[in-house]
């Protein structure tokens, strides 16, 4: 077994099958139910490419390809953490996998906390066989070091599931909504401090859709973190998902308060990028299209996440998924064409964008 057995010991049959449980429910609401985010958005839309007329460059000119934490790869599109640990989570998430490989993106698993929990849900996540050449990233709750897990068991998951680093998720919002949920979150700072000393692989800390603020950011990157996604608001709203989830309505109306809480993801990575300038940021939250990754790049992004449309079309079967990332790929080239840029890095230091302000970037 390649978690070891000071991990199963410490593991609960019925915890791991309430999360296993938990994370079809999870599936099933962001494929089926609007989860958007109600009153908030990802801040894209406020922005606007100035067209370059005579962009200078041929349409054959322009290379998608780049970089993830020194990983090369044929776009700077991020299939982000999603799913795993039953068995509709394996069928999604070998798809996505397939996709991955496909056109050279890198790719994130779902939470593997579940994982630690039932070492036998390792199929659902073990999709190395099928992307064996593009960055691959584990994912686990940071709120899981408070709670005993700690760097051998992060190694471990490193070494079963081949994953090139490890994610971990910040989202004490959906955790105080969850019944259960786990909210020691203080203290935390340090621990992934420790995390990232001694693990001996990039790690990657991220929101799950309410943005991480700039003086966290810093904060991060200074506790050794490789890469920050700020996943801001503006797409999937985890309190939407988990309100739907309720039974009680006093918890729903209170989780329903939070559907336009967050940092727009915009915001939260001109922010960033302004307080962290030479470290790698990842942007998520409300991506919708290619010209949005645009967007995202030109406002300082590294890499851009994209997760709800990639799931819902990985739902819909492998021919739709293709087709979706296809479309997006093919978005980006073309807005990178009409604003002049060969290379992506052209995007950031020759592209403009204009705020309906009127302020220019």
């Amino acid at each position: 077994m390649l978690l070891n057995a000071t991990v199963k010991t410490r593991t609960d049959t019925k915890t791991g099958s309430r999360t296993a449980s938990r994370k079809d429910e999870h599936l099933r609401i962001n494929i089926e139910e609007d989860v958007a985010a109600k009153g908030v958005e990802s801040g894209f839309d406020d922005w606007r490419f100035v067209h370059r007329a005579l962009p200078e460059i041929d349409l054959d000119d322009v290379q998608l390809r780049s970089h993830l934490l020194g990983g090369h790869v044929d776009a700077p599109l991020l299939i982000s953490c999603m799913t795993g640990g039953t068995e509709q989570a394996q069928t999604i998430n070998e798809r996505l996998a397939r996709a991955a490989q496909a056109h050279g993106l890198a790719m994130g698993l779902g939470s593997c906390r579940v994982l630690l929990e039932q070492p036998d849900v390792l199929p659902t996540f073990d999709v190395r066989a099928l992307a064996p050449d593009v960055p691959l990233l584990a994912n686990l709750g940071a709120v899981q070091l408070n709670l005993g897990v700690g760097i051998d068991e992060c190694r471990h998951l490193l070494r079963a599931l081949r994953a090139d680093a490890l994610v971990l998720h910040l989202n004490p919002l959906q955790e105080a909504l969850q019944t259960s949920g786990n909210t020691a979150f203080g203290g935390l700072l340090a621990r992934i401090a420790t995390l990232c000393a001694g693990l001996g692989a990039p790690v990657i800390v991220k929101e799950v859709g309410w943005g991480i603020a700039d003086d966290i950011v810093v904060r991060l990157f200074d506790a050794g973190v490789a890469a920050v996604d700020v996943a801001g608001a503006g797409g999937t709203s985890w309190s939407e998902v988990e309100r739907h989830r309720m039974t009680d309505p006093v918890r729903a109306r209170v989780a329903g308060s939070f559907a336009g809480w967050g940092i727009p993801t915009a915001e939260a990575l001109i922010r960033a990028r302004s307080a962290a300038p030479g470290s790698v940021l990842i942007a998520s939250g409300g991506v919708r299209d290619g010209i949005d990754v645009a967007k995202a790049l030109t406002l300082g992004a590294d890499s851009v996440g994209i997760a709800g449309p990639l799931v819902r079309a990985a739902a819909a079967g492998d021919e739709a998924l293709d087709e979706t990332v296809t479309v997006i790929l093919e978005e980006l080239r073309l807005a990178m064409f009409c604003v002049g840029a060969s290379r992506v890095a052209d995007l950031q230091r020759d592209a403009h964008l204009v705020h309906r302000d009127g302020r220019a970037l």
